[in-house]
Order: C-alpha cells, then structure tokens, then sequence
C-alpha cells in the first residue's frame, strides 16, 4: 500500500507540474505577443522633421505611454526597400522623390491601453493616420485573457483533485491497518501514540512522491525544451532555472503536506473505538 501511494502521489503531482509549468510558458508567450504590440503613427509628408521630433516629445508626455520611437522617411524607404526584395526596382518609379512620410512607433505600458493612447494621437496636429491592427489586437488580447483564466481555473481544479485522490489513496492504506490501530487503542495506546508513525508514514509516501514527480518533471522538462528550441528557435519558453527549482520544491512540499495532512485526516475515524 506504500508503494502504491507513492506512486499514485508521484503521478499526481507529475501531470499537476506539468500543467504548471505549460501554463505558465502559454503566459510567457502571451507577454512576448504583447510587448511587440504597438501603434505606427504615420505623419503628414509635408511634415517637418523639426515638428516630428516636436511631436514624439508632446505623445512621450501622454499617460500610459511606454516609449516612441521616430522613424526618418529615409529610414522607412530603405526598409521598403529591403520588404521590396527583387522588385526594389519599384522605387525608381518615384523619380528619386522619397513618397514616405516620417512616421513614430508607439509602445504602451499595458496592450489594453493601446486603442484610448492610439484615440488620443489620432486628434494631434499633423498626425495623417494612425493603426494598429484594431481588429486583431482587440481579438488576441480578448484570447489571451481567457487563456489565463481558463490556466487558472483548469489549475485550481487540478489542485483540488490531486488533493481528493492523494488523501483517498493513503486513507485506503491507513484503512489496511485498522485492526493494528484498534488494538493499540484497546491496550491504551494514546491518540497521538497512533497518529504518529501514520503521520510519519504519510509524510514520507509524500516526501518520495513528490521528490520522484519534482525529477521526472525537471528531466523531461529539460529534454522537451532543448528538442523544441532546435525547431522553433523564436519561440519564448521558460528556462529560468529559479522558476523551475521553485516549481520542483512545490511539488516535493506539497506532496509532504498532501501526505501528513491526508494521513491525519484517514486515521481520525479510526481512532473511535
């Protein structure tokens, strides 16, 4: 029955970590996806670059304004030019005149402001246009909201149910041992006499499956990352090793708690004799 409740502890624990740690790799993605959100402020092309600069100052002085960055139409043609590719031979049908005009890059402190500083730019003078995806930006961030919502809950229940199970499981294994304990009951044995070897017991079944889920998580975690990193270089994962020994201690504290705590409560109903 010991064997069994580790087991059962580790497994537990192991897919618990593991929703854990997937959880909060979808939420770093999420803030990547967000830090690159931004608005394009495109300024008149009669704009001059004095009144640029003069206008990046006035929109850095906006609340909720995070930085601005000032791109020269010169700078701008030449990154059409390079988006352009084999058909940069385009631009020679301009004449030589640069058609582009200077425009800002705008990043906000929080992505659910982008669309009231983005209101804000549209009414200064000698602001043409401004855009930032509207319809998209207003979608991802109404998915990623509900992503971690749906993290969040989807933990919760997770937590829940590992604590169900685990303290089913050495209940049964406390419920093996009844006859022991009413007999140390009938020969005197006091309550706490009986509860400690099981409250050791437990902490131990706890102890050890935790420990096994907390290292099949961090080598498998490991293996996958590397894999995944030789494919999707661009993809943000976690790999702060602070942020995985704290979820390893977790798993190792939590099921020492699940484990006395489960052996406590499975053997209070025996103690009454």
């Amino acid at each position: 029955m010991s064997v069994a409740a580790s087991t059962s502890v580790a497994v537990t624990l192991f897919i618990l970590g593991a929703f854990i740690l997937l959880v909060l790799n979808i939420n770093l993605i999420a803030l990547a996806l967000q830090s690159n959100l931004e608005i394009a402020v495109f300024l008149r092309v009669d704009t001059p670059r004095s009144q640029a600069l003069a206008l990046k100052q006035q929109i850095e002085s906006l609340p909720k304004v995070k930085e601005v960055e000032l791109i020269p139409k010169e700078q701008g043609l030449k990154i059409l030019a390079q988006q352009l590719g084999d058909e940069e031979g385009l631009l020679e049908a301009t004449g030589g005149v640069n058609p582009l005009p200077d425009y800002l890059r705008v990043k906000v402190e929080d992505p659910a402001w982008i669309g009231e500083v983005a209101a804000a730019i549209q009414n200064l003078p000698a602001v043409e246009k401004v855009n930032y995806g509207q319809a998209v930006v207003e979608k991802l961030l109404a998915i990623l909201r509900w992503v971690r919502y749906l993290g969040v809950g989807i933990i919760g229940m997770l937590v829940v149910a590992s604590l169900m199970l685990l303290m089913i499981t050495i209940r049964l294994a406390v419920y093996a041992r009844r006859r022991e304990i009413n007999i140390m009951k009938y020969v005197g044995a006091t309550d706490w006499f009986v509860r400690w070897p099981f409250l050791l017991e437990g902490l131990f079944i706890g102890l050890l499956g935790g420990g096994i889920a907390a290292g099949a998580l961090l080598w498998g975690y490991t293996a996958l990352t590397y894999k995944i990193k030789l494919s999707l270089f661009f993809l943000p994962l976690i790999e702060d090793k602070t942020v995985l020994k704290f979820t390893a201690l977790g798993l190792v504290g939590g099921g020492a708690f699940v484990g006395a705590a489960g052996s406590l409560l499975a053997i209070h109903r025996f103690l009454k004799v």
